[in-house]
């Protein structure tokens, strides 16, 4: 069987998932690096590893301001730990929050959810993997597993580490000896394409990496009631958990107020506890701050007053230590000092067997393609609707419904891929969201629905996505009434190209979804209106089509045989390209095309019309002879006469001068 390099790979991916690949377990080899293999070969040759992947060089580094001609890399070499020090140890007594402070990269949000993992061993240890040392077999080479858009994957890196003036660039740790937390920087910076890529992001982006798990915003002006329940069950369940303070300009940036926080800057949540204080109880928050100094100087710091009310028993239970970068400070002052609150809830198979609870995930891969599914937000109503929709089913209420108003409750998480990598080529975050609507009457049922523009015109959204924002992920907790849904993503404005992943999560096994891309085209596809009329008008030509030559094409394109027969054959599809032709111009967009083959009688999905655009379009726009020369193809590829999948691709190949991987590509459902 001919099968396209694209459908392979995909063929192949769906075996390593069958076989649990991907999983922490069995993480996918990064780079195709398997770190054991390579680590045997260092062994037995003596030789230090030296990762070609990711040099020890200055485009590792970056590629803008710490890019090869940038005054910040000047001076800076790449040496071992072993040439830093006598006796370099991975980890110290296990590894602590004072293990991660921050260097000259603008990463705090990753170090803060570095120092929330170091609270729960077991997570630590999915990320940093047992046995490795500077001590024994020892080869210059570790490796480091993250999770990345729903699969686990090992990143295998060198321990040469960026140094200047005899000191570590980037993060280290308060012991000198000590670089594991310098080297998983470095993976992830790895991961990522460089160390510049890291800076500047969300502690979630960090939190989701290291677990996998799905992330909540508490927006702390707006905080619930229960908000001290909320991280008090999260911190038991090893939930992690990070808080920001927000900046009104450019030059806020990192500016320290008067009582000594940061603004614009990743802190770790690593903490809460109610005490007796002065015949009364009072909340307490624990903060850590990534540099590993710079605290809280207001009520219950370090020095504060208020500890010579506690009893010293209490004081010693809080781990009260100075000038280490974390702080207590009281929970009603950190509602008002800082502006918002990240939780990463963990999924099923990073909780402990005694988890109470935990989420259902349900995962979807997609991608917005410019001119075919790339519509962008409600605002544009003319081509919103192409955006990719996936239904979901609610089943099932709450078991402690509010008001006692029966409903679902779910969280929907929307995340961009590889964004980071892109800001080499100068791209970043798009700004992404998305809507939710009821599925109308007429379609509630249905396994295969995609509502169209009509639809969106006269029909709001019933949730959606708090905001429209540039972060990787954008995520909203729902309640909706059993019942279903469809759920659009989108980029806010359109024609932005990006792949995605959807997740779904739910307490209860309440969500059913299926995507929007499982329609087949096929002969039956094609309405048995439009079959009695093109038979009528245009005779038995294109169902038979018995000829499969270039010259039988060419005849069919321009009319010169059966002219009278041809010329109605046009009439009728010319009647379709005027009618959405909109502006008259002679041309169609992209998404015109669409709902014009869909009127001649072609449902196509959205894999389909991204190839359709790719070969017909130009700049998203389509002549009247393309498109003529698209329902030609169309009609030849699935007519029931190309009953053979290697058959039809010999025949469009040679008369249509297209690739079988292009044919491949629309027929890959069958595969």
């Amino acid at each position: 069987m001919l099968v396209s390099g694209g459908i392979a790979a995909r063929v192949y991916k769906d075996r390593l998932k069958a076989e649990g690949m991907g999983s922490n377990d069995k993480a996918l080899k990064f780079l195709n690096q398997d770190y054991d293999a390579l680590k045997q070969q260092c062994v037995e040759s003596g030789i230090l590893f030296e990762d070609p992947m990711f040099p020890a060089a200055a485009t590792s580094l970056g590629f803008k301001e710490l890019g090869p001609h940038s005054s910040k890399t000047r001076g800076v070499t790449w040496k071992r730990p072993t040439e830093l020090t006598d006796s370099p140890q991975f980890i110290v007594g296990g590894a602590t929050r004072t293990d991660i402070c921050q260097g000259a990269l603008g990463d705090c949000w990753l170090l803060a959810a570095i120092a929330s993992l170091t609270l729960n061993d077991k997570l630590l240890h999915r990320v940093v993997p047992h046995g490795q040392t500077f001590e024994g077999d020892y080869g210059g080479i570790f490796h480091f597993q993250f999770w990345q858009f729903g699969e686990w994957v090992d990143v295998v890196i060198d321990d040469r580490l960026p140094v200047k003036d005899g000191e570590l660039v980037f993060v280290h740790s308060a012991e000198g000896n000590e670089f594991w937390s310098a080297l998983v920087e470095k993976a992830y910076s790895k991961l990522n394409g460089s160390y510049e890529a890291l800076s500047g992001g969300s502690t979630t982006e960090g939190f989701e990496d290291f677990t996998g798990g799905v992330s909540e915003m508490y927006e702390l002006r707006r905080a619930p009631k229960d908000l001290f329940k909320i991280i008090q069950k999260a911190l038991d369940r090893g939930s992690l958990m990070g808080c920001s303070i927000d900046i009104s300009s450019a030059f806020d940036m990192e500016s320290v107020t008067f009582k000594k926080l940061v603004k614009g800057h990743a802190y770790s949540v690593t903490g809460v506890k109610e005490v007796n204080y002065r015949g009364g109880t009072e909340r307490l928050i624990r903060i850590r701050n990534p540099w590993g100094q710079v605290e809280w100087t207001g009520a219950w710091s370090d020095n504060a007053s208020e500890w010579n009310h506690v009893d010293p028993s209490e004081r010693e239970d809080l781990q009260l230590k100075m000038e280490d970068g974390e702080f207590w400070m009281a929970f009603k002052e950190f509602l008002t000092q800082y502006s918002r609150l990240e939780i990463c809830n963990l999924t099923p198979d990073a909780l402990t067997e005694d988890a109470l609870s935990y989420w259902n995930t349900i995962k979807f891969d997609g991608g917005w393609r410019r001119g075919s599914t790339a519509g962008g937000c409600r605002n544009h109503p003319n081509t919103f609707w192409i955006n990719p929709q996936y239904k979901i089913t609610l089943l099932e209420e709450d078991d402690d419904p509010d008001d006692n108003e029966l409903a679902c409750s779910f969280l929907v998480a929307l995340m961009q891929k590889d964004r980071r990598r892109y800001r080499r080529q100068g791209q970043d975050m798009h700004t992404i969201g998305f809507a939710v609507y009821e599925v109308p009457d007429e379609y509630k049922g249905c396994q295969n629905v995609h509502l169209k523009k009509d639809f969106f015109l006269t029909h709001g959204s019933c949730a959606r996505s708090e905001t429209f924002i540039n972060l990787r992920e954008v995520s909203t907790r729902l309640r909706l009434p059993p019942g279903e849904y469809i759920v659009v993503p989108s980029t806010f404005e359109p024609s932005k190209e990006a792949d995605f992943v959807l997740r779904v999560f739910t307490e209860k096994h309440t969500v059913f979804v299926i995507f929007e891309n499982t329609v087949e085209i096929t002969e039956d596809d094609v309405e048995d209106s439009f079959k009695a009329m093109f038979q009528q008008l245009a005779g038995e030509v294109l169902y038979s089509f018995q000829c499969f030559d270039a010259k039988c094409s060419m005849m069919l394109l321009w009319g010169e045989q059966k002219g009278k027969t041809y010329g109605v054959f046009f009439f009728f599809f010319q009647g379709i390209f005027r009618q959405y032709d909109l502006d008259k111009s002679g041309t169609m967009s992209s998404y015109e095309m669409r709902l014009a083959l869909e009127s001649a009688g072609f449902k196509l999905n959205n894999k389909i019309n991204q190839v359709l655009v790719a070969r017909y379009a130009d700049k998203d726009m389509i002549d009247f002879d393309n498109f003529i020369s698209c329902i030609v193809k169309l009609e030849v590829m699935f007519s029931k006469y190309c009953f053979s999948l290697l058959y039809a691709s010999v025949v469009v190949h040679c008369v249509f001068k297209t690739s079988v991987d292009e044919l491949l590509l629309l027929r890959s459902d069958q595969l």
